[in-house]
């Protein structure tokens, strides 16, 4: 990809419709935003999720993200095979590092076809791998998952941390309308592994205390830029600076001003930036503490 691919205010060639085309603004990926002055990496990402009306490969985007500041990423799995996908990846791509897991919607499916425990024996195979840097996304949620299908997603979330702390890889929990139960499963006596990460952290000043006392790490997508995100924004005040990262959760949760456009990797200085106002901290800073925090927990790319 030519330098001139990824100009800050005009879309990505890579993510662009082709000239003269007509393309629902939903459907349409957002302009490039100026670059990150220290290179911040995306720890949660989808690339395998189309998200707007064209397909782009993982070199393009790998490529348009670095153009702008996000050195690599990490590609998150929800079910056996995009974990497959994933530990792929990132085993092709050294920008690229892999999340294996199943997702608490898909456990509580998988749960009522007798298939769970055969899946996370799957996810507990790939977690051996080098490239394999966490186990996730995992964990409860009761937004999408009735009452009839918590009990299978906390014994797969019982087991995902099983796996992570017997594997020595970061945690990354999907956490949806069930902050409290994930608390009381983190807290149950249970082994933890040594790091711990809200994946697309949603709670509030309380939750992030929380974090803050067990050392837990709290990764803000672009939700936290949205108006409404109130709680959220009193959240990333109240958390410790040294448990803070970011993602975009791509294809997904699209910073504001873009909101319902689809997500890419390219947009995680939309959220540095927001941070970095709302905090009212040096961007350079700021990137920096956010950079060291991903490695920390994730190592080297």
């Amino acid at each position: 990809m030519s330098d001139d691919a990824v100009i800050p205010g005009s879309v990505p060639t890579a993510y662009a419709p082709p000239e003269g085309e007509t393309v629902d603004k939903r459907k349409n990926y957002p302009p490039a935003p100026e670059p990150l002055p220290v290179p911040v990496p995306d720890n949660h990402t989808h690339l395998d999720f189309r998200g707007g009306w064209v397909t782009v490969g993982l070199q393009d985007a790998l490529d348009t993200a670095e153009a702008v500041g996000v050195p690599g990423a990490v590609q998150v799995g929800c079910d056996v095979e995009s974990s497959r996908l994933a530990v792929e990846a990132a085993e092709t791509h050294g920008r690229l590092l892999a999340a294996v897991a199943i997702h608490p919607n898909d456990a509580a499916e998988l749960a009522g076809r007798g298939e769970l425990d055969a899946a996370i024996a799957a996810i507990d195979e790939l977690a051996a791998g080098e490239r394999v840097r966490a186990v996730g996304e995992t964990g409860l949620d009761y937004y999408r998952t009735g009452p009839e299908g918590h009990a299978a997603q906390r014994e797969s979330f019982l087991a995902h941390l099983e796996i992570a702390a017997r594997r020595s890889k970061a945690l990354q929990i999907h956490d949806r309308d069930a902050h409290a139960d994930v608390v009381d499963v983190l807290t149950s006596g249970v082994q933890l592994p040594d790091r711990v990460v809200f994946h697309c952290f949603s709670g509030d000043a309380e939750l992030a205390r929380l974090c803050n006392e067990h050392g837990w790490f709290m990764s803000f997508a672009g939700t936290v830029t949205f108006k409404n995100s109130i709680g959220l924004q009193e959240a990333l005040l109240v958390a410790d600076p040294s448990l803070v990262m970011v993602e975009t959760d791509a294809p997904f949760l699209t910073p504001h001003p873009y909101r319902g456009q689809p997500n890419a990797a390219y947009m995680i200085p939309y959220t540095v930036r927001f941070m970095a106002r709302h905090l009212d901290r040096d961007l350079a800073e700021w990137c920096s503490t956010l950079a060291d925090n991903t490695r920390r927990v994730y190592g080297d790319f």
